[in-house]
C-alpha cells in the first residue's frame, strides 16, 4: 500500500447469517465464529485490512454484537478508528454513507474500501495488491467493485459483465450489473469469460460516493446526516439516532448507486474468495481428508466421503455417508445433502414463526459481562450456568417474577443483595428473593462461574429491570 495517502478500511458487521443455522443463529451470527482457521471471520477481515497505508478500520454493526466485535478485535491487539451501532438494519448503502459522512469530517475526501465482515479470502497479500492497483482509479473518480473470476457455474451470486479498460490497465468498465442468474444462463456467462462474480467490496473516495447517492437517493442521504446529526457519542461506541435512521427504505451499494453510475468500475481479482454463504460453500474453502470429507469436532466418521461433519456440542458417529452435511450444536441437529444445504432458511423461518428459541440463541448466550448457559428448563425453575469475566459484573437489577439461588462452583463472586455485600468462594451460595436488588461482580483475576437456579411463574429474560448499569443498557 501507498503511504501517501492513508486508505480507510469500512468493515460491515450487519447479517444474521441464516444460512449456516444452527451454528451461526441472528444472536451470533458467522462473522463472529471460527469458520475458517483459528480466528472469527470479523478478526480475519480485520487483520487482512490492516497494515502499511491502510488507516484503522471503520466498523459499522447493530447494537446487540458491539461488545462481542469489541472483545474480539481486542484479542487481536486491533483498535478501530471506530465502532457504529445501526439501531436497525437497513441494508449496505445508508452503511456506506455513514462511513463516508464520518470519514469526511476526520479525512477529508477520504478513500474508502467497503468490504464484508464475514467473507473467506485465501490470499490476503494478493487482495491488497489488487486495492492498490485499483487505487488509481478510484482517485480519479471512478466507483471500483471487486469481481471474482468464477470457477463456476454459480447461481447463489450477482454477476458483473466486464466492458473495456480503463487506461490500459487492469481495472476495466462496467457494462452491467445482473440479478443471480438460473443454471444455464450461469454457464452462458462462464463460457464467454466476460463475466465475474459479484464481490460486495468497493474502493471509493467518500465525496464521490455521497455525491452520487445525492443524486439518486437525496432522501437516504439526508436521513443518514440525521442519523449521524443526533447521534450518541459514547467513549466507545457511535449510536446512530434511532427515529432518522429507521425512516430509510433499505437498499443495497449496487442498487442505490453502482448500476445507475457511469463511472463505475470492476477490478477483477482471484484470491481465493468465498462469502461462505451455506455449508456446501465452507466445505469448498475447507481442509478436507483424503476421502474428500471435512471433519470437525467430536466425530467418529467411518466410510464416509464428500461430507462436512461438524459437532460443536454431542459426539456425532457417521457411517457410510456421501455428500451430506451433518452440523450439530448443544441444542439443534442439522442433517442434509451437502448441495441443498441452503434450503435452511426455511427451516430458520419456521422455528422464527413457531417463536423458538432456536431460530436466533444458542444455548451460551454471550453478555458483556461473560455468558450464560441454559442447562435445564422445566415448568416453573430453570437451571444456568454463568461465566463472569475478570472485573466484570451484571447489572444492578431486581426480577418482578422470579427468585434465583447463586451457588459458585470455581473462582471468587462479590453479591450486592440489596443494602448488603456478599464475599462468597467455590461451594459457597446465596438466595435472591422475587424484588430484591442484586448484583454479582468478578473481583478476582480468574473466570468466575455460579450455577444459577431460578423458580417462578415466569423466566423470561425480559423479567429484568436494571437500575445501574456499566455497558450502558437499559
Amino acid at each position: 500500500m501507498t503511504a501517501s495517502r492513508p486508505l480507510h478500511p469500512v468493515i460491515l458487521c450487519g447479517g444474521s447469517g441464516t444460512r449456516l443455522w444452527p451454528l451461526s443463529r441472528a444472536a451470533y451470527p458467522k462473522q463472529l465464529l471460527r469458520l475458517v482457521g483459528d480466528e472469527t471471520m470479523v478478526q480475519d477481515t480485520a487483520r487482512r485490512l490492516s497494515g502499511a497505508g491502510l488507516a484503522p478500520p471503520l466498523l459499522i454493526c447493530n447494537e446487540a454484537h458491539r461488545f462481542i466485535i469489541a472483545e474480539q478485535l481486542r484479542q487481536i491487539d486491533l483498535a478501530p478508528a471506530r465502532i457504529v451501532l445501526e439501531p436497525v438494519g437497513r441494508n449496505t448503502a445508508p452503511a456506506a454513507a455513514i462511513a463516508g459522512l464520518l470519514l469526511e469530517k476526520i479525512a477529508g475526501d477520504a478513500l474508502m474500501l467497503i468490504a464484508p465482515a464475514d467473507h473467506a479470502v485465501a490470499d490476503g497479500e494478493g487482495l491488497r495488491a489488487a486495492i492498490e492497483a485499483a487505487r488509481g482509479v478510484a482517485e480519479a473518480g471512478h466507483l471500483v467493485t471487486f469481481g471474482i473470476q468464477p470457477s463456476a457455474p454459480e447461481t447463489g451470486y450477482g454477476y458483473i459483465r466486464q466492458g473495456a479498460p480503463i487506461a490500459e490497465g487492469p481495472v476495466r468498465e462496467v457494462a452491467r450489473f445482473v440479478e443471480k442468474p438460473d443454471a444455464s444462463t450461469a454457464r452462458e456467462y462462464i463460457a464467454t469469460g466476460d463475466y465475474l462474480w459479484n464481490s460486495g467490496m468497493f474502493l471509493f473516495s467518500a465525496g464521490r460516493y455521497l455525491a452520487e447517492l445525492e443524486r439518486r437517493r437525496p432522501d437516504m442521504l439526508s436521513a443518514c446526516r440525521a442519523a449521524l446529526g443526533e447521534a450518541d457519542e459514547g467513549q466507545d461506541f457511535l449510536r446512530l439516532a434511532g427515529a432518522p435512521f429507521a425512516a430509510i427504505t433499505g437498499d443495497s451499494i449496487d442498487y442505490a448507486v453502482m448500476e445507475d453510475c457511469q463511472q463505475a468500475a470492476v477490478m477483477p481479482i482471484d484470491v481465493g474468495w468465498s462469502d461462505v454463504g451455506s455449508w456446501g460453500a465452507l466445505w469448498q474453502v475447507g481442509t478436507r481428508d483424503s476421502a474428500g470429507n471435512l471433519i470437525e469436532g467430536d466425530v467418529i466418521a467411518r466410510a464416509c466421503a464428500g461430507s462436512y461433519i461438524r459437532s460443536d456440542g454431542p459426539l456425532i458417529a457417521a457411517l457410510g455417508l456421501e455428500d451430506i452435511a451433518v452440523v450439530a450444536t448443544g441444542d439443534a441437529i442439522l442433517v442434509a445433502p451437502r448441495d441443498k444445504t441452503e434450503a435452511v432458511r426455511d427451516v430458520v423461518r419456521q422455528l422464527a414463526d413457531e417463536g423458538r428459541a432456536e431460530a436466533a440463541e444458542h444455548l451460551r448466550v454471550v453478555r458483556p459481562w461473560g455468558a450464560f448457559e441454559g442447562l435445564r428448563k422445566e415448568p416453573g425453575f430453570q437451571v444456568k450456568l454463568l461465566t463472569v469475566n475478570p472485573g466484570a459484573g451484571i447489572s444492578l437489577q431486581y426480577h418482578d417474577r422470579r427468585a434465583e439461588h447463586w451457588v459458585v462452583v470455581a473462582g471468587r463472586a462479590r453479591v450486592t443483595r440489596d443494602s448488603e455485600t456478599l464475599e462468597l468462594a467455590a461451594n459457597q451460595s446465596t438466595y435472591i428473593a422475587v424484588g430484591v436488588h442484586h448484583r454479582l461482580e468478578n473481583p478476582g483475576a480468574e473466570p468466575l462461574h455460579v450455577v444459577e437456579v431460578q423458580s417462578g411463574d415466569y423466566l423470561g429474560e425480559d423479567d429484568i429491570v436494571r437500575l445501574e448499569d456499566r455497558y450502558g443498557r437499559k
